[in-house]
Order: structure tokens, then sequence, then C-alpha cells
């Protein structure tokens, strides 16, 4: 294996960062870092450091990056001015910080200590009253059962700036205060926070103002609308990696809300995730609303219906009822609660999952009739036909890909397989529907420019520098069948949910933009 020992550290954390994501890429960029700081080379360690970062992020282990925050910002501390020139960097370190101290909430192998130091020197540099130290200070107090306190700095949380970089997603910002509230039995004020929540500027909405508006909902007697938010919301939570942690809302909202059935049904489909949670926090309160749910169905004489548990690590797989999983899961979360409360020294999180697995039904049962209705498709009257409108997503089809290039005024061609060719300067770019239902849009672009099959290496670090630099396209090197190297790059879109005409007019602009200036960076090599 290639180290930083073997050969410059710049060159070892290029090799580094085009690693695929990975056990063996964070070791390697914690080695680089390292042996940055042995031989003092502080600029170095910060970049290592800021990829070992995202690295871990990518791969849903937030609690790693601790540790890399505190050592950025040792060396920070060592070589005082190293950020100065790049304003930028510093407000990554500090929106880092927030995630680091964030860490703490999700599991207890992030120390209290640690967390507080990281919190203190943030607001150190942002200000005691700064909108994301309030946040942070709000969060933590609730976290350890501090009521007062946690109340205290919500006031100023909701006085801060909105929009400041470090304070993380403006438009998560309702749904996480509105948890805070709903946690604190104040259902109507988190509602009315949620109802300020703005899905424009965020992905994860309205799905996860919608999940967390769910309890709130039934508390106050809003169960139709409890019912809507929660089937729009998971089809989206069913199936999205970082949801999970939203799954023991739609759980609670099953056992509370009378839908005992479908309950059982969603925790049998999403157990399996249940051994891969995101954090100790997610799995603590999965496991607790499902032994919630377990027990509500234990109850009304569902305890004999049998639920398969996929087998992890030793534990076999197994045919396992109600009653049964049940204790399971309520031993699993009994046992993490209490593994956060030993970190923090407080009994505030076994406190809390002894209330979720006292609560009662909140609503009447529904019949498995009325259930059904769940699963329904809203009904959709069929549009008027007329002309298709600019801003309206449509399936991507060849008419509207030429009613692109044709608005543009580009000269192209049509070859059998309905791919379209055009030349622009020294770039030949391809353009084609792929897919089964040919609903992702690939370009690839070739540049006129080939290069002997000596200079393979040369070609091959031309490409992984521009990989590097830009954006688009992704660059590659293929052998032609004379043996000479062909440099070509590609853009792929997934447009499986439609395109609207206006959004490919510029699909295709930035592909032909982006392939001329590589096609052109090709031409100009030695």
């Amino acid at each position: 294996m290639t180290t930083a020992r073997d050969r410059g550290l710049a060159a070892a954390l290029a090799d580094a960062r085009d690693r695929p994501d990975g056990e063996e890429r964070c070791a390697e960029l914690e080695r680089i870092a390292v042996r940055a700081d042995a031989t003092g080379d502080p600029r170095t360690a910060v970049s290592a450091r800021f990829a070992l970062v995202e690295a871990y992020l990518h791969l849903g282990e937030r609690w790693r990056t601790v540790e890399a925050v505190r050592h950025l910002r040792a060396t920070l501390a060592r070589h005082p001015g190293l950020l100065d020139a790049h304003p930028d960097e510093l407000t990554r370190l500090r929106r880092h910080q927030r995630q680091a101290v964030e860490a703490l909430f999700g599991t207890p192998r992030v120390g209290l200590d640690q967390a507080r130091a990281l919190l203190d020197t943030l607001a150190e540099e942002l200000g005691p009253d700064a909108g994301p130290v309030a946040e942070l200070r709000c969060r933590l107090a609730d976290h350890l059962g501090d009521e007062p306190t946690a109340r205290r700095a919500y006031a100023g949380w909701t006085a801060g700036d909105p929009a400041d970089p470090v304070g993380g997603c403006p438009g998560c910002a309702p749904a996480r205060r509105a948890e805070l509230l709903a946690g604190w039995g104040e259902p109507e004020a988190a509602l009315t926070v949620l109802a300020t929540a703005d899905p424009a500027g965020c992905t994860d909405q309205p799905e996860r103002s919608l999940a967390t508006g769910l309890l709130p909902w039934l508390r106050t007697g809003a169960v139709e609308d409890a019912a809507r938010a929660h089937v729009r919301a998971y089809r989206r939570h069913r199936r999205e990696r970082t949801a999970f942690p939203l799954l023991a809302a739609h759980l609670r909202f099953c056992a509370l809300g009378g839908y005992l059935h479908r309950g059982l049904e969603l925790l049998t489909e999403q157990l399996p995730r249940l051994d891969h949670p995101a954090d100790d926090l997610s799995a603590m309160e999965f496991a607790a609303a499902g032994a919630l749910l377990c027990g509500l169905a234990a109850e009304a004489g569902l305890g004999g219906r049998r639920i398969h548990r996929p087998g992890h690590g030793p534990r076999p797989a197994a045919e396992v009822d109600v009653a049964t999983l049940g204790a399971q899961l309520q031993a699993l979360a009994t046992a993490l609660a209490g593994s956060f409360d030993a970190r923090n020294g407080t009994g505030h999180q076994s406190g809390r999952i002894a209330s979720w697995l006292a609560e009662r039904p909140l609503a009447g049962p529904v019949s498995l009739a009325a259930e059904s209705d769940f699963d329904d498709e809203p009904a959709v009257e069929a549009a008027e036909p007329g002309p298709p409108d600019p801003d309206e997503p449509a399936p991507l089809d060849p008419a509207l890909l030429t009613a692109a290039l044709d608005a543009r005024g580009e000269a192209y061609t049509v070859e059998p397989d309905g791919t379209l060719v055009g030349r622009w300067g020294e770039a030949t770019i391809q353009f084609r529907r792929l897919g089964r239902h040919g609903d992702v849009l690939h370009a690839r672009v070739v540049a006129a420019r080939r290069l002997p099959a000596d200079r393979r290496a040369e070609a091959y670090a031309f490409c992984n520098v521009w990989n590097h630099d830009r954006l688009l396209p992704a660059a590659y090197v293929h052998e032609a069948d004379d043996g000479t190297l062909v440099l070509a790059a590609g853009i792929t879109t997934d447009l499986s949910c439609g395109v609207a005409p206006t959004q490919l007019t510029v699909l295709v602009a930035a592909a032909i933009r982006t392939g001329t200036a590589y096609a052109d960076a090709v031409a100009a090599l030695p």
C-alpha cells in the first residue's frame, strides 16, 4: 500500500482523496495528517483532516469527527494565522465543530467534556449569544434533562440569525425546535413553529417537518392531519437511508393513533435497519417506539403474530412473536438509554424512554379496511391537452431533447439509435437517453486531439487533475483501436422524476460549455 512515507505529502493526499470511500481511505488520510504534524507541515495536516472529517460524515459516523476536529483546533492554536487568508475554510471548520458537538447527542461514545470544550471554543469565536451557540447549548441542556436551562437558551436560539452559515440547515431549524417543544409537552407551540418552515431550500423538507408533527397533531386531536402527514412522509422515509432517525415517529404514530396492524407491517419492513442504525440515539428511539407498538398490539390480542427478524452477527434469523419482539426491543432501548445516562451522569434518557413505553393510545383504533386507505393514491383529474408548459416537468423524450438543441440554434445529426451528435470547437458531444425507460440523460464528450500510447501516464494525470479541480464533466481515458489514447468525458443526469424544458435547456447548455472547455484543455496539452 502506498503511504505518505513513500512519497511526497501533497501527492499522497491527492491519491488518498481519489480512493473509494471506506476505512482504507480514512486510515490513509489519518496517516497523512499525522505525518504532516511530525514534519511541520500544518497546511497539509489541515487539508488532510478536513478530508478526514468529510469522509467520516459521508460514512454516517459523525462521532468519529470529534477527534479530527480537536486536532484541527490544536493545529490552529499552534499556527494562529494559518486560515487568515482562507475565511471560507474557517467557516467550514466551525460547521464541522458544530457537527462534532451534535455527535454527542447521537452516541455515548463522545465524551461530555470533549463536546463542551468544542462548544466553548465556538462560543469564544462567535460570541456567547450567537444563534448556533445558543442552539447547541439548548439541545445539550435538553439532552441532559435540564429543561430550565434549555428554555433560556431556546430564547437565544430563536433570536439568532437564521442565515448564519455555522447554524446548520435553516430549512430544518423549525423541525429541530418543534421536536424540543413537543418533548416539553407543548404540541400546539410545536405545530406553530412547524408552520413557519420553508421547504424551498432544504431537500429533507417537507417530509421531515411532517414526521415531526405526527405526535403533536395526534395530541391536539388533528388525527386526519396526522394521518395525511404520515402517508406522505413515510412514502419517502421507508427507503431513504438517512431517514432512519425519523422512523420512530412513524411507529409511535401507528401505536398511539390506533393503526396497530399497519404499525406491525412497518416494523416488519424496517426491522433490518435497526442492525445498521445511523447512531445510538436513533437505534434507542426506534427500539422504544417498536416496543411500545408491540406492547399495545399484544394488549389488543396480536401478541402471537410472528415477525421475521433477520440474523445479524451472532444472532440467528428467527420468526419472533410480537410479544417476544417487544421485550427484545424494550431491553435494547433501555440498555442504550442507560449508556447515555452513564456518560451524562443523569437519568434523563432512561426516564424519557420509560415515559414513551408507558404511553397509551391517543385515538380510537381504525379497522383494517380503513387502514388500507393509507395506500391509495389521490385521484388526479386528467389535464386538458395543450402545449407543454416550459416550467412543468415531463418525461425525457427525443422531442424534448431535440427542442433544447433547436432552441440554441445548434447544428447536430441524429444517429439511428436516436443519439444526437454535434461538434463544438474541439469537442464532439453526443446526447443520448439511457436506462430502462430512457429517463437518464448522458452527454459524452470526445476531445478532437488524441495522444500517443506512450503518453498514457500523462493522460491519466491530466484527467485526475481535471476531475479534482472541476465538477463537470467526468474525464477518463480509453484506448482506440489504432492504439491512440482518446480523452473523453461524460455527464450523467437522472431525470426519472421528469424534467422541465427550461431545466433541460440548462443541462444541455452546461454540457456544451463544460465539454468544450474540457476539449480545449486537451488541445492545449504540450
